[in-house]
């Protein structure tokens, strides 16, 4: 029977949040679910309904300058500083559900200069290219050639558009001539034409309208292939252009801070909309009858079209990163989607301008909807709401983040656009005016606090159900930055109305730490609002405060700090009760261990563990404040430490309390604190490890980082374990039945399930008493007719597999005569193409490919057959000797008393 395995902590990445996006181009697929953005130097396909990565380009190296998706999504378009251009095809995985693949159809140098723009036609056969060398350039997306190459603007080409016009009532020769000849042809041509039309209602044909740096918009006919107007208002960079067939009219935004409208019937200036911000985008919605237009301020507005007056009421100019840089918009879906500077993406609800449309003033359209393309650098983040299904995120900004939980059942079943799936943005809370560096949550999840370089704390008030996340109180004291904050974890009594309604019973209080280098105790009461007071202040530290942490039974705060020391203090009065030094460096973290978190020789009072930049975990005992263990493996800095909640799995379970750590090593690693040992080492990060939390029942792990990525490490050790012991189970059952195989002569199954269960030797031994049987059967190659049958009727990753121990067993020359037989029946029981074609298989792990295995053969086998050409030589030798023997007949030394017959030597006689 099998043994039960050793119980080792095993982790595993359950789930990531990985930035889709990090500035650059954007395309939306017209049915509002394939969102392609720019990462870096890759681009991603993301399923914005869900979350989930869809299919990743990997990049050349150089900088996107310019992306494209077809309406459609069936093609993909990136442009690369490398003046590299790619087609791809979106096609769906075989072997991933839910997925794309990107196959490349063409790979182009499309400009001598950088592409910096790319406009697909609505039918997306057709692609617009824009190079900083002032040329545009269309192409044929499925065939992968130019079309036409138009030359003429000054600079770089900022905007692109493609759209049909009415040949009828356009006039597009009308500025290109002035003589009355040529008015009469044109009279004549357009009667002509005219007359052509009349048997076909849609005489639309294609025109481009590209806008440039120097502000000039130019429209080209695709059909003449030739400019056709020139229009010459703006006086600087072109963002933005749409066509509207109802209005018959452009519009085109510039970076001169206006909207012009154009009539296209004469390409003269319809009007002219004074938006007084820089503008990056704009376009027709509802019927044309508004133009819309984001920029520099980083607010959607709205404008008639009947006289240019805003539609929308006054908005506040937002910051510098809340700037608008795209607005994406299709005709079958309800809603604008903005992109902003901070790489966020804002659903704006069109659900006002339902038609039959009242031009009156409006407020700014509702966003329903938040995704962050990237969470920048994760600082910190804690598990909020009553049953942990939110996130509260620090990402290096003045805002906080609460993202969604839930899990992808869930996701699947609300698929609107306001879903709370997995990793979407559900709340923003604002009220700091700079970077948030720490912040802590309640036992009830319903209670958060935060810290922040604007020299204040916030205490927020957070109710998911009703979707209600307010600031409750400000803290303001401190002279400079917050670097450490800490609430009370203790839960109420649970007959009391606090433990039964958390949201109207706040935290009784709070510690703020500083760089200021005190410690602050704040007392939070049912009506503060604004401006609490601080109880007491506490000048605790000689440099920066970096963490503060509240023991379980909320008598004891602790801070560490820069000047390599932790100070533990009593939280009601804020007296010091002790001083933990050992460290070499700085203090990074401090965390109180849980009450059930009990050490041999910890005493009462309990454990406190600390992180410091001498890249070391300490464990301290809490009552005379010795160190008890110094836990070592992190090639960096500790900067975040947590307990995991301590559950025997069975009374064969000898592991001690678990202490997860964060490092600037990127790795987060589990440590046994009763042996010291580390148990297991997380790697899913490229950058620092800033955040780390622990999920208060499951002990499932959330770590975040400076590489934006926040990962969700689900504890695997039961299931580990499980798995190890079964696998265990049926080795030794499987072992078992060899044997039986083996001793009862049954060679097929024998073989069948040692290549199965790869024991390389008890395969050997099979193959060598078949192959020096004393009575090998008539006819067989190998000794056995049996072993012939298996042998030529295995499956593709079995022959591989038998030929990889052929290959060992043959590098030795006591057992290369068997693998040399073995090897011969193979040879002679498959063609050459089949053998050829043999793969090692990815869910065996074997690597190498068939060519190295057969070259390994090929020099060991000529090495055996040189050593027995070697010993064929020498028989020769040994035969001659013998035969020469045997012709001189019995020979008889005698050598008795030839000394007394006066000889020297012996006498030989022969009979």
């Amino acid at each position: 029977m099998a043994q039960r395995a050793t119980v080792k902590t095993t982790y595993a990445v359950h789930r990531t949040i990985q930035p889709i996006y990090s500035g650059g181009g954007v395309g939306l697929s017209e049915d509002g679910r394939i969102l392609a953005a720019c990462l870096g130097e890759d681009a991603l396909l993301t399923d914005i309904t869900t979350g989930q990565e869809l299919a990743r380009v990997e990049g050349d190296g150089e900088t996107i300058t310019a992306l494209a998706l077809t309406p459609s999504a069936t093609h993909l378009i990136v442009c690369w500083r490398s003046l590299s251009m790619r087609i791809y095809a979106l096609v769906p995985s075989l072997t991933e559900q839910h997925a794309l693949q990107a196959e490349l159809l063409r790979a182009l140098k499309p400009h001598t200069s950088p592409v910096v723009s790319l406009q697909v036609d609505d039918t997306g056969t057709l692609l617009a290219t824009g190079g900083a060398d002032g040329i545009v350039k269309v192409w044929d997306i499925r065939a992968g050639y130019a079309t036409h190459t138009f030359h003429g603007h000054g600079g770089v080409v900022s905007a692109l558009l493609f759209f049909q016009i009415d040949s009828l009532r356009s006039n597009d020769d009308a500025r290109d001539g002035t003589s009355k000849k040529r008015k009469r042809k044109r009279s004549q041509q357009e009667e002509d034409s005219q007359l052509e039309s009349s048997k076909d209602d849609n005489a639309l044909e294609y025109r481009l309208a590209s806008g440039a740096e120097d502000g000039k918009i130019r429209i080209w006919n695709l059909h003449k292939k030739n400019s056709v107007a020139v229009l010459d208002s703006h006086v600087s960079v072109v963002r933005a252009l749409d066509f509207s067939p109802q209005q018959h009219a452009l519009v085109s935004g510039s970076r001169d801070k206006t909207l012009i409208l154009w009539d296209a019937r004469t390409w003269k200036v319809k009007r002219t909309i004074p938006a007084l911000e820089s503008i990056e985008s704009a376009g027709f919605i509802r019927d044309s009858q508004l133009v819309f237009s984001g920029g520099e301020y980083g607010r959607v507005r709205l404008w008639t079209t009947a006289d240019g007056g805003e539609l929308t009421r006054e908005q506040r100019p937002g910051i510098e990163t809340d700037a608008i840089v795209n607005i994406i918009y299709h005709a079958s879906l309800p809603y604008l989607l903005s992109v902003h500077a901070d790489q966020v993406f804002n659903f704006h609800s069109l659900g006002p301008l339902e038609l039959p449309f009242v031009e009156e003033m409006l407020e700014p359209l509702p966003i329903v909807r938040r995704i962050s393309g990237t969470h920048d650098e994760v600082i910190d983040l804690a598990y909020v709401g009553p049953d942990k299904s939110l996130l509260a995120l620090a990402t290096n900004s003045e805002d906080v983040r609460i993202v969604s939980l839930e899990p992808p059942s869930a996701a699947e079943r609300n698929g609107s656009l306001g879903g709370k799936y997995f990793g979407a943005d559900v709340a923003t809370l604002k009220g700091h005016e700079d970077v948030i560096i720490c912040l802590d949550v309640d036992w009830s999840g319903h209670w958060l606090a935060t810290g922040a370089k604007d020299n204040t704390a916030r205490v927020w008030r957070l109710d998911p159900v009703n979707d209600s996340y307010t600031c409750f109180a400000v803290l303001t004291g401190h002279a400079e930055s917050l670097g450490a904050i800490s609430l009370p974890h203790t839960s109420p009594p649970s007959n009391s109305s606090a433990f039964y309604e958390p949201l109207s019973h706040p935290p009784e209080f709070l510690i703020t730490g500083s760089q200021d280098r005190t410690v602050k105790r704040w007392d939070i009461s049912k009506e503060a609002k604004r401006g609490l007071r601080a109880k007491y202040t506490r000048k605790a530290h000689d440099k920066d405060i970096n963490a503060i942490d509240i023991d379980p039974s909320a008598t004891l705060f602790a801070s560490a700090s820069q000047d390599r020391t932790v100070k533990i203090y009593s939280a009601a009065e804020g007296d010091a009760q002790g001083v933990l030094r050992g460290h070499r460096r700085g203090v990074w973290t401090v965390k109180f261990a849980p009450k059930d978190s009990q050490v041999p020789g910890s005493g009462s009072k309990g454990l406190i563990a600390t992180g410091s930049g001498d890249k070391t975990v300490k464990i301290w005992n809490l009552s005379d404040y010795s160190c008890l263990l110094t836990l070592e493996g992190h090639t960096n800095s500790v900067l975040k430490l947590a307990w995991t909640s301590y559950r025997p799995i069975d009374v064969r379970d000898k592991r001690g309390p678990q202490l997860a750590s964060a490092a600037g090593d990127g790795l987060v690693k589990v440590w046994d604190t009763g042996s010291g040992e580390a148990m297991c080492t997380l790697d899913n990060h490229t950058d620092r490890v800033w955040a780390l939390t622990v999920h208060p029942t499951s002990n499932a792990l959330i770590s975040g980082g400076g590489d934006s990525v926040i990962t969700f490490w689900k504890d695997t050790t039961i299931s580990t374990l499980e798995a190890a012991t079964t696998a265990e189970a049926e080795r030794v059952e499987l072992d078992q039945r060899l044997q039986n195989f083996a001793y009862a002569g049954n060679y097929r199954e024998a073989i069948t399930l040692a290549l199965h269960m790869d024991q390389p030797g008890r395969l050997l031994t099979l193959f060598k008493s078949v192959v020096e049987t004393e009575s090998p059967d008539k006819g067989s190659m190998s000794g056995l007719t049996a072993v012939d049958d298996v042998l030529g009727h295995l499956g593709d990753e079995q022959l591989y597999t038998l030929l990889m121990r052929l290959r060992d067993w043959n590098t030795n020359a006591r057992t290369s005569p068997v693998a040399q037989k073995i090897l011969w029946v193979i040879v002679k029981s498959y063609p050459a193409s089949r053998l050829a074609n043999l793969k090692p298989s990815r869910r065996t792990g074997v690597k190498g490919s068939l060519k190295d295995v057969l070259d390994a053969m090929n020099a060991y086998s000529e090495r055996h057959y040189r050593r027995i050409e070697d010993l064929v030589d020498e028989s020769y030798l040994l035969d001659f000797t013998l035969r020469e023997m045997d012709e001189i007949g019995d020979v008889k030394a005698v050598t008795n008393g030839t000394s007394r017959l006066g000889l020297t030597q012996d006498i030989v006689m022969v009979e």
